[in-house]
């Protein structure tokens, strides 16, 4: 079923399910992208601006019988599979199988309205819906990717999603741990808001595997992340059902169904000689290298593909920095940059910008940096003088100077395919 950012339901129920430090998603901020409508829209903005509580840290993935972890008997998988036997052909699942497999991986309950995506696809793998286990209703969603391995493996300890550093966290609890198998999980317990407001909560494991499985399990205490009232006092699934769910074999086998091109991160010509968006752990990856290292970084999140963000700290106050990282912007060149932007020697387009931010927090500035390259790789760097965007300011000015933000819009990282 595809999947349209901007009119499906994803969105409302999605927004933090999928950004993640490590693969594919990410979680609270925006959600699901979903192509084209995806890229009109964000061709004809002049910055983006997007920020999200602490679900965003999670963040944003046959035949045969596997047994559920939650000591059910041994389901059969998917039965929409496609052969991958003597024909050599890939096996396909599709949002259906999805569906199936996530419910019959949960305890006991029902889950209903669903939504998802399988392997054959423009995105990610992914299953949502409302779990219900007799003491409210819940979302739960689980998506699927896979990590480029540099050399053979994926190293799972800097891949996964990290508990932030700090004890300003936003976080109940956060934990990372090595499992026997040499992939690595993190499991927490936070808000959707860093304010705690409305008391919603959202909790997640993010998992990675040495073979490059990556894994994103969220969940909430309200039908969906947003829009919908809280509906019991904290989410479904406990910290080791979450831990359970994630680390399920059936996740594995599906993610080895993502088709090669999903796998990679944006590269340097995609199938019609025009490169895809950059994924969204990657682009949190180089924008941590990229960061001042004397900031202490207390949250981080991104979206499925284009952006990332760090909440930084230098002592004098939180500070939102983020990235928009997209391809292929030549043709607008002329509505984002103006008489007074500056061109280098490279052909490079740069414009910095300093005023009130967009979402309306009292004192609120943003800094931004917005930089097109002659290939058409547009980076936006913007930095805030506050934890989010929609709050009223915690410090006097951002974080990082205009000339810090320039470096990293400017970084030669933003070309390169890997870190």
């Amino acid at each position: 079923m595809p999947v349209d950012q901007y009119s499906d339901p994803f969105e409302e129920q999605l927004s933090a399910a999928l950004r993640e430090a490590g693969g594919a998603f990410d979680s609270p901020a925006a959600l699901v992208a979903a192509g084209r409508a995806r890229g009109d829209r964000m061709r004809l903005r002049r910055r983006t601006a997007i920020a999200g509580g602490a679900a965003s840290l999670a963040l944003v993935g046959v035949g045969g019988a596997l047994l559920a972890p939650w000591g059910g008997r041994p389901e059969p998988l998917p039965s929409t599979v496609a052969a991958s036997g003597s024909d050599g052909a890939e096996p396909v699942y599709s949002s259906d199988d999805m569906v199936r497999t996530l419910r019959q991986l949960l305890p006991e309950g029902t889950f209903s309205r669903t939504e998802a995506r399988g392997t054959g696809e423009d995105l990610p793998p992914l299953a949502v819906g409302v779990f219900d286990d007799g003491e409210g209703e819940g979302s739960v969603s689980v998506g699927l990717a896979r990590i480029p391995a540099d050399a053979g493996e994926v190293n799972p300890s800097t891949a996964v999603m990290p508990c932030p550093d700090g004890e300003q966290t936003g976080l109940d609890s956060c934990r990372t741990e090595l499992l026997s198998d040499g992939s690595a999980i993190t499991v927490y317990q936070g808000y959707e808001y860093a304010d705690h407001r409305e008391n919603r909560k959202a909790w997640g494991a993010d998992l990675v595997t040495p073979a490059g499985h990556h894994v994103s399990v969220v969940e909430w205490n309200a039908a969906a992340e947003k829009g919908k009232p809280v509906s019991r006092p904290e989410p479904p699934l406990t910290k080791d059902q979450l831990k359970k769910l994630a680390e399920a074999p059936q996740w594995r086998r599906i993610a080895d169904a993502i088709p090669d091109e999903e796998r990679k991160p944006a590269s340097p010509s995609g199938s019609a000689g025009r490169p895809r968006e950059m994924a969204g752990w990657l682009v949190l990856r180089k924008l941590a290298l990229l960061l001042p290292k004397d900031l202490d970084r207390v949250a981080h999140g991104s979206q499925e593909t284009g952006y990332g963000y760090f909440v930084v700290d230098d002592g004098k106050g939180a500070s939102l920095v983020q990235v928009n990282v997209q391809p292929n912007m030549s043709d607008v060149a002329g509505e984002l940059f103006g008489s007074g932007a500056e061109t280098l020697a490279d052909g490079t387009r740069v414009a910095t910008e300093q005023g009130p931010g967009e979402k309306g927090g009292a004192g609120v500035v943003m800094w931004t940096v917005d930089t097109l390259r002659e290939d058409g790789l547009r980076v936006v760097v913007s930095a805030f003088n506050s934890a989010e965007q929609d709050k009223a300011a915690t410090r006097a000015e951002p974080a990082l100077t205009v000339e810090q933000l320039r470096a990293v819009a400017l970084s030669p990282r933003w070309r390169a395919t890997e870190d």
